[in-house]
């Protein structure tokens, strides 16, 4: 399924996340790379099979590389296990976990197989979507290390926002048809 196609699906009252969809798949802030990396990681965080489907075409098409693919695939994985821990440090109110080390294996992270940046990039974008401040506060601090500015970030936050908001979209509407099923 394509992007255009799954954009078709969409009931008419996310007609808003549609023309969103459309506009952030012609993003001009970002490479293709960072910006097909963040769409397949967004939509892998949030884990909605046709929006994982349809980003995945889409990027396939816009020539991610695989090893591209890969790495967006493994920010939402590495940051799907960080952001429920790093959230938890944050919330809990006993500070003596904030000194005990994670002890949770993280390497890719050091060696992502693309540029860090654009790993970087995908992993805040997925970090917005689970909810993490403190993995937030972190990937953007290290992404201007990189020197990447502040739209380009904006731009990553703002895909996941609208894939985060698709998959949900698309998920209700899946799980309305099965009611309007049962009820008939």
């Amino acid at each position: 399924m394509s992007l255009d196609t799954l954009r078709e699906t969409l009931p008419a009252y996310a007609k808003d996340l549609s023309l969103n969809l459309s506009s952030l798949a012609a993003e001009t802030t970002l490479t293709d790379q960072q910006k097909w990396g963040a769409f397949v990681a967004s939509a892998h965080a949030v884990g909605q099979a046709e929006m994982i489907r349809a980003t995945e075409a889409a990027a396939i098409q816009a020539g991610l590389a695989p090893e591209a693919l890969t790495a967006a695939k493994a920010a939402a994985a590495i940051m799907g296990m960080n952001n429920v821990y790093y959230r938890a440090l944050h919330l809990i109110s006993n500070p003596e976990y904030r000194t005990l080390p994670a002890r949770l294996r993280m390497n890719v992270i050091a060696n992502p197989g693309v540029a860090k940046a654009d790993f970087e990039l995908w992993s805040l974008a997925v970090s917005a979507i689970n909810g993490c401040g403190m993995c937030l506060d972190s990937h953007e601090a290290e992404l201007k290390t990189h020197g990447v500015a502040a739209p380009q970030i904006q731009a990553a936050l703002r895909i996941a926002a609208v894939v985060n908001a698709v998959g949900h979209v698309l998920a209700a509407e899946q799980a309305s048809q099965g009611a309007e099923k049962l009820a008939a």
